[in-house]
């Protein structure tokens, strides 16, 4: 492990280079390549950061400049997004599921006069873009052609422009020098769940102050070689700090995860110890376990059963487990608990969960099985983290304590409010949104929430999300969901009820549960057709009956509807890190939610 002085760090780019002369020859970055994952040293890393840079500076990068990054996670994302920041310029990172009217919104709105993209597939999207920009003079391109008639971009193929910076002298590290810990380090937009998105300045010392902190809940955790699954998108701030600067810091390796399909299998080949998503991910690994523990059957599914029943009681109620029951759980630590953790590479400190909130039975589901998962919390406008769990200390309701170097009080009505060299400098050319987002230094988060005697924090909802029916009632939309989507049978749903006298709900099928009815009623599994399907209704329904049993008065959900296609990046419903668009699916949806107060739909 070889970790930088944080206090003494000009800038992240400096950071790097520094650590690539201390590691050289080491790995860093891992990817599959023919099938099989393949490492990139510190100091072959080092070199191509370097004559990206100078390639950058030769198509016109001034300091301050921005360069759009559109590209899945690789190896060569972190090489762009260093040598945009060791040109002196700002990265601008871009979600791989943008259109091209979203990339057009970016490039015009942060001026952007650069793109870098990966793949020729994202090219047809970045490239139109591009051409269509007033600012965007060049694009450079890893895959893909450049634009099949004459126009005023400049197209240039990676490895040209790394042949052509390896020619120029290296002054990268003079030029980096040049920024400052306050200078503009990146801008990242957030997800759009509440409209345009904005774009959120982040300095170099935002990132530091995170970085600070991250080493110092690491600590807890007990420190050595660091290896890291890089699996959350690098355009979120989540994984673009945590997921690599961080690991930088430290010396760590990365692995490069596949994708979600291949995500169980990437476990077990990288072998990480630490790796950081959103809760989204950790359900699926909930269901899939719980899936294969139902196909087993027989004494396996009893044992496992067993060993989250005690794991739970033990950590709900310290201290209750009988003599018989601790030596059973000791055996179960071998039979189950030891195999679950083979199955996630078999070296996982933590599984650190963000982005959104956790619920509270696939938290508790892990740490009974003896794996470590530790909820924290922030925001983009927070670079982005600003509590987490403490490892000996986990308390899975709630996201920890603030951390080292972060302030949070609550206001009069319950938001959260935060403060420290960690808050973003304002969103970019958006003065009014800046001034409502900081006031007198603290960023109001828009988050409800409370604050315990021991100082850990419990998110209650998002301030503008919370629905007040027409009883003048407050109720948390995301508590009912977790519910909801909790069930096998749901993949997704929405509630509704503003100003209205009840709840009612948008639901979306697993597609598992889908094709099981279908295959029993012999029709085709087809959602769009199967939502005004009478006993398909009557199923869910069932399902929905379920959960209100376990609901208050106010938050059962009288009536529902079934969506005739899940929520996706791709029809604007779901934000790239897998939050609900409300107001997109509102707007799709409005009339039908409406018709189910009106007793002609559900």
């Amino acid at each position: 492990m070889a970790i930088i002085d944080y206090a003494a760090a000009q800038n992240l780019a400096l950071m790097f280079f520094e650590q690539a002369a201390k590691l050289g020859d080491k790995p860093f970055l891992w990817a599959k390549r023919d099938g099989t994952y393949q490492p990139m040293s510190w100091r072959e890393i080092d070199r191509q950061v370097r004559a990206l840079s100078r390639a950058l500076r030769a198509q016109g990068i001034q300091p301050g400049d921005r360069v759009v990054i559109v590209s899945e996670n690789r190896p060569e994302w972190a090489i762009a997004d260093l040598a945009i920041m060791a040109a002196g310029a700002v990265s601008v990172p871009a979600y791989v599921t943008n259109t091209v009217a979203d990339h057009i919104y970016i490039l015009e709105n942060c001026g952007a006069k650069g793109l870098i993209c990966s793949t020729e597939k994202l090219l047809r999207n970045a490239l139109p873009a591009a051409i269509h920009s007033s600012h965007c003079e060049f694009v450079i391109a890893l895959e893909g052609k450049g634009p099949a008639q004459e126009c005023t971009i400049r197209f240039q193929d990676w490895d040209d422009a790394l042949k052509a910076g390896a020619a120029m002298p290296d002054d990268v590290e003079q030029v980096a020098g040049q920024r400052r810990r306050d200078d503009l380090a990146c801008l990242i937009y957030t997800s759009g769940t509440g409209g345009a998105p904005k774009g959120v300045m982040l300095s170099h010392r935002a990132i530091f102050c995170n970085l600070v902190s991250a080493f110092d809940l690491l600590h807890e955790f007990g420190l050595g070689d660091e290896v890291f699954l890089s699996f959350l998108p690098l355009s979120h701030s989540y994984e673009h700090t945590c997921g690599l600067f961080f690991p930088i810091s430290i010396g760590a390796q990365i692995y490069y995860a596949e994708g979600a399909d291949t995500l169980a299998a990437n476990l077990q080949e990288a072998k990480p110890t630490i790796m950081t998503a959103v809760p989204r991910l950790y359900e699926v690994l909930h269901g899939r376990i719980l899936a294969g523990v139902e196909r087993a059957g027989g004494k396996k599914r009893d044992l496992f059963m067993k060993a989250l029943e005690l794991g739970r009681k033990r950590i709900e109620q310290p201290g209750s487990l009988s003599l018989g029951e601790k030596a059973f759980n000791l055996l179960l630590d071998l039979l189950v608990r030891r195999k679950v953790r083979q199955r996630m590479g078999g070296r996982l400190k933590a599984f650190i969960s963000g982005g959104a909130p956790l619920n509270y039975e696939v938290g508790m589901f892990f740490l009974a099985l003896g794996i470590r998962l530790c909820q924290g919390y922030g925001q983009t406008e927070a670079a982005p983290v600003v509590s987490c769990n403490r490892p000996r200390r986990i308390r899975i309701e709630t996201v920890g304590p603030p951390l080292k170097g972060v302030e949070v009080r609550l206001a009069p009505d319950g938001e959260i409010l935060v403060r420290g060299e960690l808050l973003m400098d304002g969103y970019w050319d958006d003065p009014e949104a800046t001034e409502k987002a900081l006031i007198d230094g603290w960023l109001h988060t828009g988050d409800i929430g409370e604050i315990d005697p021991d100082g850990y924090i419990r998110i209650t909802d998002r301030k503008r999300d919370i629905i007040v029916i027409s009883g003048g009632d407050n109720i948390s939309p995301q508590r009912v969901e977790g519910f909801v989507t909790l069930q096998p049978e749901i993949n997704q749903a929405m509630v509704y009820g503003d100003k209205r006298p009840y709840l009612v709900g948008l639901i979306v099928p697993a597609q598992d549960f889908v094709e099981s009815y279908a295959k029993g009623k012999g029709v085709a599994p087809n959602l769009a057709e199967l939502a005004g399907d009478k006993d398909f209704r009557a199923a869910i329904g069932e399902v929905l009956d379920r959960v209100n049993r376990d609901l208050s008065s106010l938050e059962k959900v009288r009536r529902f509807v079934i969506a005739t296609e899940p929520f996706t990046t791709d029809n604007q419903m779901l934000t790239p890190t897998m939050k609900i668009r409300r107001h997109n699916i509102r707007k799709e949806y409005q009339a039908i939610l409406d018709a189910l107060y009106e007793g002609k739909a559900g």
